[in-house]
């Protein structure tokens, strides 16, 4: 019952009980004496009538106060009560539900909202940890490169580096790290696009065959440096094209290798490449011999700020946002993007993404 069927009933009460009360007292009233005076008899009848009818009254009263009390005047109370904790930080309680009215519905939607506002605040909680995780992260993958530099650069303000190849050797060392920081700074940039979706996607048609060999190729490169074998096979065929961003599906494929060289821990270390057709989709692999993901800490590694392995990862460096980054750059591709890994052995890395397709126009 809502409190406007309430109210029009307790009107109807208020009403309708003194009026027929009043009406039997006068019928009674008329039908004891039809013409004669007033005798004491009638007069004790009228007075005991009376008194009746107010004893009726009071108690119809009390009730439909005790019943408006309780449909209005408490939820209000609960509300106020509900509202002074939220002023003083305090989200830790319930508001109680007791009628369906309008009311009812009103105390329904502020509990909502402290529902919401403490989820917020909690999220708020986990979003400032994780900026200061962030910011804990990137300065020791700063203070890295940056104490290397130095050392390297003052090597070569005190001699240290006396003959050419030396010199070359510490020059090259040095853009290496610069180039570190460089990739660092980028990829901080587009996670902060990343928080207020404003990345810039160019979608084109891309040809698998050619851009795959040409990414992997380049990648090869690096990997030489590295001394890490690099085997490759694209079995799509010449004609297979998805719709891409070139540049964003570079950057997955530079994370997710890069991702593999750091945490590679044998003396002969591969990463192999597969590039797949899979009916409506083509399948990418990257597969390394590294140490592998635990078995508990595989359904993570895409979530923000997620690492493994703290005490070993902090050695390494990594601000752990590189597979999110591959997470949403797959996700905003409608591809897909997932892991198996056996701890010790190595990981491979899979994501797909959709083949283009002509639609036949009717003519």
């Amino acid at each position: 019952m809502n409190l406007k069927t309430k109210l029009i009933i307790t009107f109807g009460i208020v009403i309708a009980v003194p009026l027929f009360l009043i009406t039997a007292v006068f019928v009674g009233f008329i039908s004891l004496q039809p013409v004669e005076v007033a005798t004491p008899k009638t007069k004790e009848f009228l007075g005991e009538m009376l008194l009746s009818v107010i004893l009726i009254m009071a108690m119809t009263s009390s009730l439909l106060i005790v019943w408006i009390y309780r449909s209005i005047l408490n939820p209000i109370e609960t509300l106020k009560k509900a509202t002074r904790n939220i002023r003083d930080g305090n989200l830790d309680f319930e508001v109680e539900i007791e009628d369906n009215d309008e009311i009812g519905e009103l105390c329904a939607d502020f509990e909502e909202m402290r529902v919401r506002l403490k989820e917020s605040t909690e999220e708020k909680v986990v979003f400032d940890s994780q900026n200061k995780e962030l910011i804990s992260n990137i300065s020791h993958d700063l203070k890295t490169p940056i104490t290397a530099i130095k050392g390297y650069v003052e090597g070569l303000l005190d001699g240290v580096a006396d003959t050419p190849e030396k010199q070359e050797k510490y020059l090259r060392t040095i853009y290496n790290k610069a180039n570190d920081m460089d990739r660092l700074i980028n990829e901080l940039t587009f996670y902060s696009k990343i928080d207020t979706n404003r990345i810039p996607y160019t979608f084109n048609k891309i040809n698998v065959r050619e851009y795959f060999d040409d990414c992997f190729e380049d990648i090869g490169l690096e990997l030489g440096q590295e001394q890490i074998e690099l085997a490759y096979s694209n079995r799509v065929s010449a004609d297979v094209a998805v719709i891409a961003d070139a540049e964003q599906m570079k950057r997955v494929i530079n994370n997710i290798v890069g991702n593999s060289i750091k945490y590679m821990d044998k003396r002969e270390k591969y990463i192999h490449i597969r590039v797949l057709d899979v009916g409506d989709f083509i399948q990418v692999e990257i597969e390394d011999n590294g140490r592998g993901i635990a078995a508990k800490d595989l359904p993570y590694i895409f979530d923000r700020f997620y690492r493994t392995d703290i005490s070993r990862n902090s050695s390494k460096g990594g601000s752990g946002i590189g597979l999110s980054i591959v997470h949403k750059i797959m996700e905003d591709h409608g591809g897909k993007v997932w892991a198996t890994s056996r701890e010790g052995a190595g990981t491979t890395m899979y994501f797909v993404l959709r083949k283009y397709q002509e639609v036949p126009v009717s003519e």
